[in-house]
């Protein structure tokens, strides 16, 4: 296959795509995972999907500590055949090495974070809970979407028991909440049905 070729997705290598290929292949859609070796491909996004990422990008910059920062739709590499794309990610700030960088690892995540499309429903609430939790990142929320014409976020706030390397539920909110991991954060949605 030529430089100029276009690649067959329809063809996967007999052993499945790898994180050097995520990170590599030429023109691959935007916001491309890879989960267990192969390439899923996001639908296009709702408006409300993408304010709620804007909101809590937002809302997580305007009290990170110095020694983290806020990411949003950044690769994570977990191994050779996972590099998931959270919605938003906190990372130590020290990982962030080139403004060019185009992904980050897994031990430099404190906090992952998925906002549910129906699409990604099973790979948000289920797949990335175990792959996250496996690679040891401490901290991961998964934001439901509630409600056709008044939105109404639910934040599954998850943290990681060191000793199972499994997630324990924190808590299930609805309405404005406080957590102290990775950092004391206050959470309220008030204005979001305003955008």
């Amino acid at each position: 296959m030529t430089a100029e070729s276009v690649h067959d997705w329809s063809r996967p290598p007999l052993d499945g795509y790898t994180v050097d290929d995520l990170l590599t292949l030429p023109d691959l859609p935007r916001h491309t995972e890879l989960i267990d070796g192969s390439l899923v491909f996001v639908s296009p996004q709702r408006f409300i999907h993408s304010a709620l990422t804007d909101f809590l990008v937002a809302r997580l910059r305007m009290t990170t500590p110095r020694y983290m920062t806020v990411a949003r739709e950044m690769t994570v590499v977990i191994d050779k055949r996972n590099g998931p794309e959270p919605d938003v990610s906190v990372v130590r700030r020290d990982a962030c090495t080139s403004p060019m960088q185009t992904h980050f690892h897994a031990a430099d995540v404190l906090l992952a974070v998925e906002v549910v499309s129906p699409e990604s429903e099973a790979r948000d609430t289920q797949t990335k809970l175990h792959k996250y939790a496996a690679a040891g990142i401490p901290n991961y929320w998964i934001v439901k979407i509630e409600g056709d014409e008044i939105i109404e976020p639910v934040v599954y706030v998850y943290e990681l028991d060191p000793h199972t390397r499994a997630y324990v539920c924190q808590g299930i909110h609805t309405k404005p909440f406080s957590v102290d991991r990775p950092f004391a954060v206050d959470i309220d949605f008030e204005g979001l049905n305003d955008l």
